[in-house]
């Protein structure tokens, strides 16, 4: 009877053992390590870059560093570029991406979003001298585009058939390319325009006309549901009472836009 007893009693903790590993994820390992992963490119300014110290520095690292902080853990940084921001979450290099990261379908079948917490929009930009201004005026053009990103998957779906694109791994590597002349016209986010035409005041480059505004979210890896409704929390909170708003605005001198704030 003991011997039923002491088998039937290891069974039981074993069911619980079993359970609790069941309830495991990756916010308990979070806090277990008492560090958070944080995937963001530094190659897309305001939003990552490097600052005069050579540090991380814009929108999405302030972001990063401040849900860390305010979660009590360390935030370490995950060197990324726009093509490698959903296979760092997918291959458990990165526990979170804030890096510009726009809601699109395509996406979301493969990672999580949080809720919006600032915006980007997208733009076809080229020298004063070209004469585009919409989709169809790139018949016959050839356009750069950043590998990966909402402005690449735009223009593959809705590009004319006559149109070339010509991809990059990461915006710095867009940007050299149409200051060498590799090529005129690209897609980019609107506020790297003025940047780009400070670097190459010869060739006097501007926006032609806008792809979209998009919602940027925070990536999670698909089905972390304690993960991600911790950050949604956060994100709320920290809309309500104007902190990221306020993390925008440094940047870009204006308030975030209803879309965001009223979600």
């Amino acid at each position: 009877m003991k011997k039923a007893m002491t088998v039937l009693a290891l069974a039981a903790a074993a069911l619980v053992a079993i359970g609790t590993a069941a309830q495991a994820d990756q916010l308990d390992d979070i806090r277990k390590a008492k560090k958070i992963r944080i995937a963001v490119d530094l190659g897309v300014p305001p939003y990552g870059m490097t600052d005069e110290k050579l540090q991380p520095a814009g929108v999405d690292i302030e972001t990063a560093k401040l849900l860390a902080k305010d979660w009590g853990v360390e935030f370490e940084h995950v060197p990324i570029t726009g093509a490698t921001r959903i296979p760092a979450l997918q291959t458990g290099k990165a526990d979170l991406v804030i890096s510009t990261l726009s809601i699109t379908p395509e996406r979301a079948k493969v990672i999580d979003f949080s809720l919006g917490y600032a915006v980007l929009r997208t733009v076809i930009a080229a020298p004063k001298n070209v004469n585009v201004k919409s989709l169809a005026d790139l018949d016959g053009k050839t356009v750069g585009t950043v590998r990966g990103t909402t402005h690449d998957t735009q223009l593959t779906k809705e590009g004319p058939k006559g149109m070339k694109l010509v991809r990059y791994e990461d915006d710095a590597t867009e940007q050299q390319a149409f200051q060498s002349g590799q090529v005129d016209i690209f897609s980019t986010a609107e506020m790297l325009v003025p940047q780009i035409d400070k670097r190459a005041p010869n060739r006097q480059v501007e926006v032609k006309f806008v792809l979209d505004n998009f919602k940027l979210a925070v990536g999670v890896k698909k089905d972390e549901k304690r993960l991600l409704e911790e950050v949604n929390k956060w994100i709320a909170a920290r809309l309500k009472d104007g902190t990221l708003n306020a993390i925008y605005k440094k940047q870009f001198g204006s308030d975030l836009p209803d879309m965001i704030v009223k979600q």
